[in-house]
């Protein structure tokens, strides 16, 4: 009996074909569940400390029928839901909010500026404000992130609660001292 017959077949029985194929497929097999890969989160905790961090948002023209009352509700509620590139990322604390004066800019003849308040009725239904969420971040080489997502100035965060969901860009990123 040959070893190797004229269908390339091992001994007569066996295609080379197929065992190459065979070997190919218990190597990936092998490599997907024996072999570790980098997905582990040991690995991914390497050079991260966490951090107190405050982020500032910046509100501009919501429409809201009563701006007090939601200015009243986030101040008193303490802690809000968030959302970064869509994905929810947790609960954080609103440490302070505060209402932005709505103006014009109005000429004088003098040739200066003088900054009014806007007299326009339909901006009582609009309001602008500032935001400042606290809570603590991951500190990588690469900026502060909450929750997997990088957060640094422009990026936008959506806030959302039981009567209210907006949208507002981070203006400012304050990192405390390390817990670590």
């Amino acid at each position: 009996m040959k070893i190797l017959d004229t269908k390339g077949r091992l001994f007569g029985k066996v295609s080379l074909l197929d065992m190459a194929a065979g070997l190919v497929i218990l190597l990936v097999a092998i490599a997907v569940f024996v072999v570790p890969g980098t997905s582990g989160s040991s690995v991914a905790q390497v050079g991260v400390r966490n951090q107190p961090i405050e982020v500032d948002l910046m509100v501009r023209g919501l429409t809201v029928s009563d701006p007090p009352e939601l200015l009243e509700t986030l101040q008193t509620v303490g802690t809000t839901r968030i959302i970064i590139r869509n994905q929810p990322s947790g609960q954080i604390e609103i440490k302070e909010v505060q209402s932005l004066p709505r103006s014009v800019a109005v000429p004088q003849p003098d040739g200066s500026v003088t900054s009014f308040p806007d007299p326009r009725p339909e901006l009582d239904y609009t309001m602008d404000m500032l935001i400042t969420l606290s809570g603590t971040a991951q500190v990588t080489d690469r900026g502060p992130v909450i929750s997997g997502n990088n957060v640094k100035i422009g990026t936008q965060i959506e806030l959302e609660g039981d009567l209210y969901n907006f949208n507002t860009s981070v203006v400012g990123v304050r990192l405390g001292e390390s817990d670590s």
